[in-house]
């Protein structure tokens, strides 16, 4: 499940995905691992392929191999892949062992590899089938894990020190408040970057929108939109560029009206 959501222009999939999120049942699994997108699409396509070669059990009889550091990266990807499909103990185990000391371009695909197989055997023993959710910036434990951008009114300016940390104290508390944690915050011209982790059904436009609308009662600095992703931590120039963006868009907007 993927969120990338500029609030200032799509608040139409923000109620969609809160939805969807809504209606998730309990028994789901969250990757905690940061691992970028598109190399978790890679995994999946790649494993859709081997599954389709129901070469499974020879990859398993064959599992030592992905120990040997002659053996090409290709085939430890193919076993890797496969042997996470079958609902055996000892695969998980294998996929386990392999990760303590993995080639170091197969790291994520393991991790991705043991997350399935945890999940196929959780299904096999509680008899029920388990939801997994992965995102580019992953989570802890029930909690998403969001990149969160305020900008300020002044965008030519930094907060000055009172404010910072106005907004560093007022973002703990609506954290907490929703049983979240709070990772980091930095701070630069024209706005502020924040790395939190959220229970995957709080409503996070809510939680910071009430958290701007308290920081804004003590000079009105910072502006009702923000960015909000899960998917990777944004650039400084991909904020600008997506600031920039909306600032032409208002004008656009402006113009129509006219």
């Amino acid at each position: 499940m993927l969120f990338n959501l500029k609030l200032m222009e799509e608040d139409k999939y923000y109620n969609d995905i809160q939805k969807a999120l809504d209606d998730l049942p309990g028994n789901f699994s969250i990757l905690e691992e940061q691992i970028d997108i598109e190399d978790q699409m890679k995994y999946f396509e790649f494993s859709k392929n081997v599954r389709e070669k129901e070469i499974a059990d020879e990859c398993f009889e064959n599992r030592e191999e992905l120990f040997l550091p002659e053996i090409p990266v290709e085939r430890k990807k193919e076993i890797l892949s496969a042997i996470a499909s079958l609902d055996e103990v000892k695969a998980f185990r294998t996929l386990e062992k392999y990760l303590k000391n993995p080639d170091k371009e197969l790291h994520n695909w393991a991790i991705l590899a043991m997350q399935e197989s945890r999940m196929l055997l959780q299904s096999s023993l509680l008899d029920e089938k388990q939801v997994f959710i992965s995102t580019g910036l992953g989570g802890k434990g029930q909690k998403l894990r969001y990149y969160v951008v305020f900008i300020n009114r002044n965008r030519n300016s930094m907060l000055d020190a009172t404010q910072q940390k106005l907004v560093k104290n007022e973002l703990i508390f609506a954290l907490k408040d929703k049983e979240g944690e709070f990772e980091s915050i930095s701070f630069f011209e024209g706005f502020s970057t924040s790395l939190v982790l959220l229970p995957l059904k709080t409503d996070i436009k809510q939680v910071f929108n009430a958290m701007i609308e308290e920081c804004n009662q003590y000079g009105d600095f910072l502006d009702e939109d923000m960015i909000i992703t899960n998917v990777k931590a944004l650039s400084r120039g991909e904020i600008i560029q997506m600031l920039n963006q909306s600032k032409d868009s208002d004008f656009e907007n402006g113009l129509e009206e006219e």
